[in-house]
């Protein structure tokens, strides 16, 4: 869960870690949500973290059945979470890792991840995408939120200086750029619908899942 997870003092989940930047952005992702997402749609969040996102959206999109996922070590607080949470449109988490040579063995109608291919290494990002699609019913969405460099340069000074933080904690990680993911995406049969800019210089990316015939 990193340095920013600190213990929550309001969102009455007192002795679970809390990250603040979830709690800043949950809104104005939940509006992009509401654009992309049909009732009865399965969707799985990767990267759940500290579960605070799967546990909002689903209160605010009832409709939807969300499946949390996270890496195996992580999973604790995300399902402590959501067992306190008690949704019953939220599934027991999962374990999942984008390095995995498995992954869930269904389809989804839609993917969100939030904040997580900066911290990936970039052949992790490769297996993210190319996974992601796999699991996407086509004509269904892929939601990908986080900082992205945009013709190979960073969009604010804070961006850049989080790269740099980044990088000095893995040499592996850091912001993406725009172009490099989408490359991938349309490799992966994913058409990008939208790139929504949202606050603290971050973006939401959506991509849709086509069949190459189409």
């Amino acid at each position: 869960m990193g340095a920013a997870a600190k213990r929550a003092v309001s969102d009455g989940f007192d002795d679970l870690p809390f990250s603040q930047a979830c709690e800043n952005n949950k809104r104005p992702i939940l509006a992009i949500l509401r654009r992309h997402l049909a009732a009865k749609d399965r969707v799985l969040e990767i990267g759940s973290g500290t579960g605070q996102h799967v546990v909002f959206f689903a209160s605010e999109l009832p409709s939807a059945v969300w499946q949390p996922s996270d890496r195996r070590a992580e999973l604790d607080v995300v399902r402590a979470r959501v067992a306190r949470a008690a949704l019953a449109n939220v599934e027991e988490p999962i374990a999942l890792d984008v390095d995995d040579d498995v992954w869930p063995g269904t389809r989804f109608d839609a993917v969100f991840s939030a904040n997580t291919t900066h911290i990936m290494s970039w052949a992790s990002v490769e297996r993210f995408v190319r996974g992601v699609a796999k699991l996407l019913v086509p004509g269904k969405r892929f939601l990908l939120y986080g900082p992205f460099n945009y013709g190979g340069t960073w969009t604010s000074p804070s961006n850049e200086a989080f790269d740099a933080f980044l990088r000095r904690r893995d040499p592996a990680s850091g912001i993406r750029d725009f172009e490099e993911v989408d490359r991938l995406a349309r490799a992966a049969d994913l058409r990008l619908l939208e790139d929504a800019a949202m606050p603290a210089n971050n973006r939401l990316l959506v991509w849709q899942r086509f069949e190459p015939s189409l």
